[in-house]
Parts: structure tokens; sequence; C-alpha cells
């Protein structure tokens, strides 16, 4: 805004309490926002006195901002109210709250605002304190107002000032050379005069322009000698990081915890239980090192934190294992700020206001959304992306959300906001445009309904959360046409789903595929990671030879350079087009079934991903034992992180640790007794194993059932159908409920199970997936994905019933009025169950992995 707004002039003038003042600025009109550049404070109470005084006497409701640390401008009095606004809560809350003032005091109101460069003690990020006056100043301009502000030059840097100074109707700098003060207006939009802007020396309460240039010459001479002790105009957060320098050279303890105690805070995070951690495990120098990977201010998130604090734990506390087995990362990092520029570039601050409040939390997302993947960025910022590219050449790179709250203690937002593969290949103008839409699509995840509704489930909804992002070299190798890494895997330190009572959920477990981890965190639809518990390695859930390989991986997650995108490939396909896959250390030929192939002419070998020569043939078992166990004992908290793996000629890897976060686990309940004997006729399901939730004692009040045989004719569409009305069922009660479907709830091919999302049933207490339909919806034992992270973190227990295994009965029969029936529509395939007279008992047992479900007599 360059003063022009958004509605008509208003002619009126506005004393500025001084006559003298205002006749060298032609007074003041309504709309102005006034920003005084000062060097003393003193110097701006000495004009705001007057201000008030002649606006109180006007009749004009006077409202004082008070953020500052310096000592109040302006006392309580009739016309004035005080406004304390607590800018410690962080950019956005400052200036929501700054926002919904202006809001409520309505038009025609007159504000004084404290020294704004006192907001760099809270936020320690010089641009955003240019971002919060070009968000406010246009919205006091079109609601008639007169606004008053102070700032101190020599603590801002030249992109900042100029910001404010294009952003602002008039501009005054204020001059002070021992006893003489002048005052020189730098600009007084849609009024001009000839002396208007020349310096002006206070006569006896006129300000008389200072027309010969000599006394002009020497005043300036005089101001540059007093500014030479002074710091030039850098960033205050480069300032800052000078700082941490400075703290690196002395031997002065006090002095570099301070430092650290202060960049933690603004750089890290607020959480006090990882900046604990921050403060065991990040030094000074490795903050250094993290600025010289940023683009932009702020915090790097917590994806970035738990990776850094991670590897850092490792280096520390094992570097005779780590040193050799941990590849360097490779990562860069896009401050938060970056993020908050962004939409004040784009003029999205008004939207993002209707979007926080109660009535637009929904309904304003989705335009916001679109016009966030239509932004441009700063040019400052396009500059340093292109550096960014030129740093990683063409190998591919993923772009990673980096939330400010992301990957904390209780809070993962594991899938809610996006991940971007870019296969970063081309000239280099085409690279930096897909950069920029992989940037706008993570900033416009931000606002999809399951992100939304997560952070209103746990109160986050109103709290900061700027997106932060972390930008890391994609770990692995060129074949030809694809890029991959060996391996890639979920690693958990506890395993909360063991199958067999011999398996010690402290061990910890793991799900590994073959290709991009993408297959790894993400439920695979029709297809399978392998999961292994770490005691029990060569243990496997399943009953023969024919299903392990048949719930193994025969789907690969690459990156297609030539098609430049992230692509799925079967391995039969890879293993023709590739010759130099490392099968040998990641699977064992299918002699059988390369029988069959060589009989029929198809390429042969057949290839089974079975990670076993890996686990027989190399440390990686023991390797990954220690670094979940050495995590876990640094965070004092199960944690879950996600790796790759760099496999050399003998097939030993190394780890590339890509996330870490605290494991969300269901706290463990008071162990309920089971039941010796429970006659078949109140036995509605029992099973062993294949059930997650520690020590489960639920009293169901009601059960939604998806009929499997109805389900199974229906067509498409029809059954995204069943998927809305369940949503529909589960949102509007507040029963203990458990929803029980065939095959996998959550999946995206309706084949396969219902494809509801995790938000429609994130009110649920008990998951039960059931294998059903003649073998073709399988439950998927895929503790680790982002699927059941939402269901931990919940608090949702889960079931995965086989009611032709030897382990499992289902008597779905046992619920009241359930019956045949013939008619195939999804109305029909939903049965509820109101089960208030005679609730259901859910009691399971975490020791011995016995879960049963019954009607208590």
């Amino acid at each position: 805004m360059t003063g022009n707004g958004g509605n008509s002039q208003d002619n009126t003038r506005v004393s500025t309490g001084l006559p003298g003042l205002d006749d060298v600025l032609d007074g003041l009109r309504i709309g102005d926002n006034v920003v005084w550049r000062i060097n003393d404070l003193d110097d701006y109470r000495r004009f705001v006195t007057p201000f008030i005084e002649s606006a109180a006497s006007a009749g004009r409701r006077i409202i004082y901002l008070r953020f500052g640390q310096h000592p109040p401008l302006v006392l309580a009095k009739a016309n004035i109210h005080i406004e304390n606004v607590d800018a410690l809560d962080g950019f956005e809350a400052f200036t929501g709250r700054v926002w919904r003032l202006i809001e409520e005091h309505g038009r025609g109101a007159f504000y004084v605002c404290d020294c704004l460069s006192d907001l760099l003690n809270a936020w320690a990020t010089d641009a955003m304190v240019g971002n919060f006056f070009r968000v406010v100043c246009p919205f006091l301009f079109e609601l008639d107002t007169v606004a008053w502000f102070a700032l101190y030059p020599d603590r801002h840097s030249h992109t900042t000032l100029d910001r404010i100074r294009q952003t602002t109707q008039v501009m005054v700098d204020v001059h002070r050379l021992g006893n003489d003060v002048q005052i020189q207006p730098i600009k007084a939009w849609c009024r001009q005069s000839p002396t208007m802007f020349l310096p002006h020396r206070e006569r006896n309460g006129r300000f008389v322009p200072v027309t010969d240039s000599s006394d002009a010459t020497r005043l300036q001479a005089g101001l540059e000698l007093a500014q030479l002790n002074r710091q030039p105009l850098l960033d205050y957060w480069d300032r800052l990081f000078l700082q941490v320098a400075s703290a690196l050279e002395t031997d002065d303890e006090e002095q570099s915890a301070d430092i650290l105690n202060r960049v933690l805070n603004v750089l890290i995070s607020r959480d006090p239980r990882m900046l604990d951690l921050a403060k065991r495990y990040l030094s000074l120098e490795s903050l250094l090192a993290i600025r010289a990977r940023m683009i932009g201010s702020g915090y790097i998130g917590g994806k970035a934190t738990g990776m850094l604090i991670a590897r850092s734990i490792l280096l520390t506390n094992q570097p005779d294992i780590w040193q050799e087995n941990l590849e360097p990362h490779d990562s860069s990092y896009l401050g938060s700020d970056a993020y908050y520029a962004f939409l004040v570039h784009n003029g999205l601050w008004p939207a993002i206001m209707r979007q926080r409040s109660t009535d637009g939390y929904f309904t304003e997302a989705v335009q916001l959304q679109q016009n966030i993947l239509k932004g441009s960025f700063p040019p400052e910022i396009r500059t340093e992306l292109a550096r960014l590219l030129d740093h990683y050449g063409q190998y591919p790179i993923l772009v990673r959300s980096s939330s400010l709250q992301e990957d904390g203690f209780g809070n993962a937002f594991a899938g809610k906001y996006d991940s971007v593969f870019l296969v970063n290949q081309g000239a280099p103008e085409l690279r930096l445009t897909a950069l920029e839409d992989a940037i706008r699509q993570v900033y416009a995840s931000t606002m999809s309904e399951d992100a939304l509704v997560y952070r209103k489930q746990r109160g986050l909804d109103q709290r900061e959360e700027p997106m932060a992002l972390l930008i890391q070299r994609v770990n692995g190798r060129f074949h030809g046409r694809y890029y991959l890494p060996d391996a890639a895997g979920v690693g958990v330190s506890r395993n909360t789903f063991a199958w067999d009572t011999d398996m010690d959920p402290t061990a910890g477990m793991v799900r590994l595929v073959m290709g991009l981890g993408t297959r790894a965190v993400d439920r695979i639809e029709g297809d399978h990671a392998c999961v292994m518990a770490l005691d029990y390695p060569n243990r496997q859930p399943f009953r023969n030879l024919d299903e392990s390989y048949r719930f193994s991986q025969h789907l690969l997650d690459v990156l297609d350079l030539w098609e430049g995108k992230l692509a799925t490939r079967p391995l039969s396909l890879l293993v023709e087009e590739v010759s130099d896959l490392p099968l040998g250390h990641l699977g064992e030929v299918d002699r059988a079934a390369s029988r069959r192939a060589e009989e029929l002419g198809l390429p042969a070998p057949v290839w089974r991903l079975t990670f076993k020569p890996l686990v027989r043939n190399s440390r990686f078992v023991s390797r990954l034992s220690n670094l979940l166990q050495t995590l876990e004992t640094g965070y004092q908290h199960p944690v879950d992180v996600e790796f790759t793996l760099h496999l050399n000629n003998d097939g030993e890897p190394t780890f590339n640790l890509v996330q870490c976060r605290p494991l969300a686990t269901i706290g463990e309940t008071m162990a309920a007794e089971i039941p010796a004997e429970i006659s078949t006729r109140e036995l509605l399901f029992r099973t062993s194993g294949n059930f997650m939730g520690g020590n489960i004692n639920l009293r169901i009040q009601r059960v939604i059932r998806v009929n499997a045989a109805v389900y199974n004719r229906l067509n498409v569409s029809q059954r995204y159908e069943v998927a809305r009305l369940v949503g529909e069922q589960v949102r509007h009660s507040d029963d203990t409920t458990m929803l029980i479907g065939p095959g996998r709830w959550g999946t995206s091919s309706p084949e396969l199970g219902v494809p509801v999302r995790f938000a429609d049933i994130a009110g649920v207490a008990v998951l039960v997936e059931v294998a059903e339909m003649e073998g073709d919806m399988v439950p998927d034992l895929s503790y680790g994905s982002h699927f059941f992270q939402d269901l931990v973190e919940t608090g949702i227990a889960y079931v995965a019933l086989f009611p032709n295994g030897p382990n499992c009965i289902y008597q779905p029969e046992r619920l009241p009025g359930t019956a045949h029936n013939p008619h195939a529509t999804p109305e029909q395939a939903l049965q509820i169950f109101d089960l208030h007279t005679n609730p259901l008992q859910l009691t399971g047992d975490v020791v011995s992995q016995r879960l049963v479900c019954y009607f208590p007599p």
C-alpha cells in the first residue's frame, strides 16, 4: 500500500496538537498512519502528549496499544482505553489480537502505539515487524482512524524500513544532536510544500525550516559522527547470530547459556519439553550451522527440530557406532516467518482473520486454500530459493512440512500436512517454478479439512501454527530413468502391536519397504510393507509361506525422472528395466513361482521382498535397535523414526535419519480381568493378538457396522456414500462407539474397505477391521503408518479380526436385530445398534495378548 487505500480520502483535518507542526505537515488527515523514527523515546513522548490532549478535547476515542517494555506513554483517562497485548505469544497471535481490537473499536478511533522496535525483543525477527505494519496500517486506514507509531531506525534493516515507509501515510524523522532537536518529514501523502521535507528547528512553538544548506550540512555531519559507534543497519535476526558467533569466541559460560536460550526460543520451539531436549543436545555451533542453511527467519519447525535433535542424541551418546553408520544430513530450512511474509505479500491476512473466527474456521478455509495456491513469493525469498537449488544441483529433493506444533509431544500431525517430492530436473528456471509450486502446496495444506479437524480436536485451532519447511536431498541412487533409496522404513521403540506372546513391546518394531519411504508411512492400497518385531525379526503374523508372499510388498514408490514425478512401479517391471537393484540384499527368489513363470514364458526369476537377507547377513536389526533405544533414552519417551538405508556392496546399511518424533501412545490402563468362561451366545468376538491400545477396558454403548455382504454388492460411488453416512453417524453422537467394517478403514480404494477420512471417524472409541468378502478385504497391520498414528493420538483402540484364523471368533449375528437384507443400497449396508440398555464389554490384556468383546450376563 502506498497510501491510496481502499476508500476515498476524507479531507477533514486532524490536529497533531502542535499548531506549528500542523503548519509543517499541512495537518493530519483521517486515515493517516504516522510513523516517528526516533533515537530517544522521550522525543516520541513529547509529540504524543499534545496529540492525545488535542484528540481528547475534540471528543475522540483514543486507544493506547500497550506492548512495549518501556514505561507507558499514556495514562488511562476518560477518553483513553489502554489495551495490553502480549507480543510473546508470537506474530500471529499478536497481530490477530490487534486486528480484532481494531474491529471491536470500529471506525473513527484514534490510536497511539508503543515503539515497534520493542517487538524485536519478543520475535527476534525484523521482517515480521514490517509485516505487522503492512497488515495493520491498511486496516486502520480503511476504518478512518489516525494512528501513531514509533521505531528506532538503527535497529531495523533497510528492507523493513522501506516497507514501513511504503505502507504508511506520514513518516517523520526526529534528529537529536545534544540539545538541538529537529524534525524532518520524510513522507506526507497527498500534501506538498516547497519546504515541507526540509529539517525543521523548533522556535517558540513554531517549526522553522532549515533553509541554509550550510546549517543542514553541519547538522548531518554531526549526526553521522554520532552514528559511527552504532551497529550498521542489519536485520535484528542477523545481529542475534553475530552474538552467537561472538559467544563462541569467549569462555564466558553464562553469556553462552544466555544467548543459547534466546536463540532456541525463537528458532527451535516454545514447547518446554522440546526446549529442554534442545538445550541438552543443540550447541551454539549447531545453531550457526542451522542459520547457514536457512532461508528467512523464525522457527525451523517441529519436523526439522526433531531430526536435528535425534541426530545429535545419536552422535553424542553413541559416537563409536553412529559416526560411521549415520549419513550426514543435507537439509535446508525455510523459516516460519517466510510463511507469514507470503500471506502478507499476497494480501491474505484479512482472509486469515476470517478463517480464525468460529464461524469461518471451516467455511473460509476452502477459498483461502485456493488463494494460497495462486500466491507469489516476495522477491528476497525467490532469490534465496534459486540459490538453494544451485546447492542441490539436479539431485531430487523433498519439500516437507515442518510446522511449529508438528512432531511435538502429543501432537505429531502425522500425514496432516503435505510433503512433495521434486525430481529437480531441467533448466534452473523450471526447477525454481516447481519448487515454488511445491511450497505453495505445503502452505495450502494448512487449510485442508483433515488438518483443521486435527487442530480443533486438540484445542490448537486458536494457537499459532506457522508453517516452516524442511527441504532435504532425497537419499538414494540413480537407476536409469528412476531414482530411489535402497530401502526405507518407520521404526518405533515400543511395539504396542505385538502379535505373539513371546514378543517384548520394549524391543521395538519396524515397517520396512524397498524404494521411497512413502509406502512405509502410509497404508498401502493393495500392497503391504514388511512388519518386523525387532526381538523376533523372522517371526511374521502370517499362517504360511503363501500368505507371507501374498501380504508382502509388490509395488515400489520411485521418482520417475522421465515423467518428472513420484510414481508407483511393480517390482516385476523394475527388475526387467533396472539391472542394478539391490535385490540380493533385500529379497529372495520364489523358486516355485520362478518355475511357473519359465513354463509360461514369463520373465524369471521371481523375487519376493522378504528382507530376510538384510536381517540374516547384516547388522541392520542390531543397529536399528540401538538407534531406537538410544533415542528413547535421550527423549525420555518412546519414539517414532523415519529413515532410509544405503547399502554397501556387502549389504551393510548406513542410516539416513529423516524424521524423529515422540511416539504417541494410548496411556496404560488398569488391566481388566477377562472372564474364564463366556458363553457363545454372549460373545461378539474373541482374538489372540492383532489388537492395539494396551490394556483395554471399555463399555460400548453403540455399534456402527458396515455389513460386508451388502457392501460387496455396491458400486464405487455407493461405497463412497457409505463412507459419508458413517461420518455423519459418528459426528452426531457422543456415545462410546465401536466401528466395525470389512477390510481397511480409511482406504482410498473402495474395493479394499470403506474409504472414510480419518476426520470422519475420529470420534469413535474402537475401530474394528474384519477380513471378510472372500479374502478381498483384509485388515492391514500397518502400525507406524500415519493412519495408525492418528488412532493412537486420538486414543482409539484398534482390532483386526481374521474369522477364518485359528485364534479368532467373530459372531456379528449376536448384535440385536441383525438380519439378512436383500437390498443393496448404502443405507442398507449401514447397521446402527443402540446398546445403552445392554452395553458390550471390551476387555484386552496386553500381556497375554487376548481380547474379548461380549455382553456381560
